[in-house]
């Protein structure tokens, strides 16, 4: 693997973690919204 692969692959690696994080926020504000609304979905 070369610089420019190392890189590249830890690009994806940082942007991939700031999508699960941003996933992980959605889901609970999610959950949170049918607690509150008393939904078990």
């Amino acid at each position: 693997m070369d610089l420019k692969e190392a890189q590249r692959l830890r690009d994806l690696e940082k942007e991939n973690t700031e999508l699960k994080k941003l996933l992980a926020d959605q889901l609970l504000k999610t959950k949170a919204l049918e607690i509150a609304l008393g939904k078990n979905l």
